[in-house]
């Protein structure tokens, strides 16, 4: 290329030299044309070698460069495949420890096996053992009284049922003379039983809060970049919160009511302030807890004004608050407990016992309902031990533990107010009712027990508080029968959903017929 450029431009000037020399046809011009040429020339030369040096720089720099580049991008990638290949040999170390623990913990439930089946062919051995000994002692005895084993049984049954009616013909005389002692106190017994009958509960737990919203745009400022706010907004009132195709609504879910009303105040000042991110939300939250327990302790107070029950101790207070904010069986836990307080107050009086404690009693009794801790123990149990703890009387806190019948009933107030709780969840329109659901469970309840071996039949009474379940008195003993409740109840709380509490009672009993003929 520089070569025929440079001869391009020597043609160009030779020519320009012709022609000026042609024209002008003298020598002293036609040598200054040559001279200018001939600088010419070696200017362009010069210029042609310039380029060349510069283009060849260039090239050079550049070569260097992709040099460079390739070498950084090799060392990467040797990098990155010795990161892999260590990675790898991680993996495989590892996955050799677990094969090796799953060998060694294979060996031994191996040995473990050959050593219970040992162990079950030793006791099968002493069980033949035992039964021979015990047949050979009954043909000992059989022949040291002279009597069959069938003889000895009827003349032992034939002398305790003489001793038996004749002390059932003294017993029956005890009792007819205290019940002539006793017999207005037993009347209204019987009269709080005949009231204690006619309720029946049925309902649901509330456990979710709808909070309504103007447009359907909050929703996407209360979720936040990325769901920070609304995850921020779970942490801080540990309430899940539901955003889905709804309307123009949020629910909040959760089984603390206490959580799901400060869930929804805060999330109310959110959005009305209208500045939602995770600090705000962490303050919003905390200023909302502090508003919620002032109106639970106001809660409280206005209860107890009203009723005009004196001395409660302010802890007492504080709970009897909080009942403002939980349902049970779908009726407002305050509400049913005032109505409690004040049906217990006039019945008291019309036996002529004291109103005021049982006024107390009353609205006291479901105040195990809402402990500040999670507790596995019974409400009626749990209540009763915070009446003990703030120093109540202790006719009240038999009331408030005995109003399920988990404990002995030691005074008249405790039926009182077992009967007015009945009554308070029976009236009509206080509680909701779903009567698909409620058979349902019933029903699950009762094939759930039936499952088991040696059960003959299982009822759910007490619209499903209790579940009374029948064995077979052969192919159960005494031990095995308690042990089969418990299984029940567990089997329960894991596999079931229930409102409050279930009482599984295991009845075996042995019944001897005969006829006479």
């Amino acid at each position: 290329m520089i070569e025929a450029i440079i001869a391009l431009i020597g043609l160009a000037v030779g020519g320009g030299v012709a022609w000026t020399i042609a024209s002008k046809n003298t020598s002293t011009k036609a040598a200054e044309m040559e001279a200018q040429a001939s600088i010419l020339l070696k200017e362009a030369q010069a210029k042609a070698d310039a380029y060349k040096r510069e283009r060849e720089l260039e090239a050079k720099e550049k070569f260097h460069k992709l040099k460079n580049e390739h070498q950084q991008s090799t060392r990467e990638k040797e990098r990155e495949l010795d990161q892999r290949f260590n990675d790898l040999k991680r993996k495989e170390q590892s996955l050799d420890s677990k094969i090796e623990n799953n060998i060694q913990k294979e060996k031994e439930l191996d040995t473990l096996k050959k050593n219970l089946s040992n162990q079950m062919e030793i006791v099968k051995s002493k069980q033949e053992e035992l039964k021979d000994q015990i047949g050979a002692q009954i043909n000992q005895l059989e022949k040291i009284a002279g009597l069959s084993k069938e003889e000895a049984k009827s003349q032992m049954i034939e002398a305790v049922a003489k001793d038996a009616h004749t002390e059932a013909l003294a017993q029956q005389k005890l009792i007819i003379e205290e019940a002539k002692l006793t017999a207005n106190k037993d009347a209204k017994r019987m009269i709080l039983q005949t009231i204690q009958r006619t309720a029946a509960e049925q309902a649901i737990e509330n456990s979710v809060t709808v909070f309504n919203i103007d447009n359907d745009d909050v929703k996407g400022r209360i979720i936040g970049r990325e769901g920070r706010n609304i995850r921020a907004l779970e942490a801080a009132t540990g309430i899940e919160i539901i955003v889905d195709d709804t309307p123009e609504a949020i629910i909040l879910s959760g089984f603390d009511p206490v959580r799901r009303e400060i869930a929804r105040l805060a999330l109310h000042r959110l959005v009305a302030d209208g500045r939602i991110h995770p600090a705000r939300i962490e303050e919003v939250v905390m200023k909302t807890k502090k508003d919620v327990d002032q109106e639970i302790v106001e809660y409280g107070e206005q209860a107890v004004i009203d009723l005009g029950i004196n001395g409660l101790h302010p802890e007492l207070i504080r709970m009897v608050g909080r009942m403002r904010f939980r349902s049970s069986y779908g009726q407002n836990l305050l509400k049913h407990s005032r109505e409690v307080a004040n049906l217990c107050a006039t019945m008291a009086a019309e036996f002529g016992l004291d109103a005021k404690r049982a006024k107390r009693a009353g609205l006291l009794h479901d105040i195990g309902k809402v402990p500040d801790t999670d507790s596995e123990m019974p409400h009626a149990l749990l209540g009763m031990k915070l009446c003990e703890k703030f120093g109540e009387h202790p006719e009240v806190c038999n009331a408030v533990g005995a109003h399920h019948d988990e404990i002995e009933m030691t005074n008249l107030f405790s039926p009182i107010v077992q009967a007015c709780d009945a009554i308070s969840g029976s009236r009509p329109g206080a509680r909701r009712e779903d009567s698909e659901s409620y058979i349902k469970r019933l029903q699950d309840l009762e094939k759930l027990a039936i499952g088991f071996n040696g059960v003959e039949n299982a009822f759910a009474i007490q619209a499903g508080r209790e579940l009374r379940v029948i064995v077979d008195s052969d192919s159960l003993d005494d031990k095995s029968a308690d042990l089969l409740s418990f299984d029940i109840s567990q089997k329960i709380m894991k596999e079931m959903i229930y409102p409050g509490q279930i009482k599984v009672t295991v009845i075996r009993e042995r019944r001897a017929v005969s006829f006479a003929k």
